[in-house]
């Protein structure tokens, strides 16, 4: 009796164990350094910047986009996505824009990546941003 105990556990071991690999071979299932990248487009230039997971989200400090915007691009470790546009006045920044995306993201397709195409419009400057985002780190 005592040996179909451990017959059967010994089973059972087996068989989460081979649960257990063949998720860790699912695409996608695999822990990987989470970053998003967003795509900008100001002036008719356009450029890239990387966000990594961080779990101190209020140290990320924004970039300067021409002279009427801020961008802060935060990646919450396993939480959201965040992308902060702010209009730079002469009396502080202002936040014009937030979007928020549940982070990691789902498997779904969306053009242009996750977040859609957004226009910010900046009222008092009449300036223009556009920009998208998509999941990974920009490549050089």
């Amino acid at each position: 009796m005592g040996q179909e105990i451990l017959r059967e556990w010994e089973m059972n071991l087996r068989s989460i164990v081979f649960i257990l690999t063949l998720l860790a071979l699912l695409p996608g299932t695999a822990v990987a350094a989470a970053a998003v990248t967003c795509h900008y487009t100001y002036g008719g230039e356009t450029r890239s910047v990387s966000a990594h997971a961080t779990d101190t989200p209020y140290t990320v400090v924004p970039i300067k986009i021409g002279s009427y915007f801020l961008l802060r691009v935060v990646l919450e470790a396993g939480s959201a996505a965040k992308i902060y546009t702010y209009a730079d006045h002469d009396d502080g920044p202002v936040a014009i824009h937030i979007s928020e995306h549940p982070f990691p993201l789902a498997r779904r397709r969306q053009a242009p990546g996750f977040t859609g195409f957004q226009t910010v419009y900046e009222p008092m400057r009449d300036g223009e941003l556009q920009y998208w985002c998509a999941a990974g780190a920009a490549t050089k």
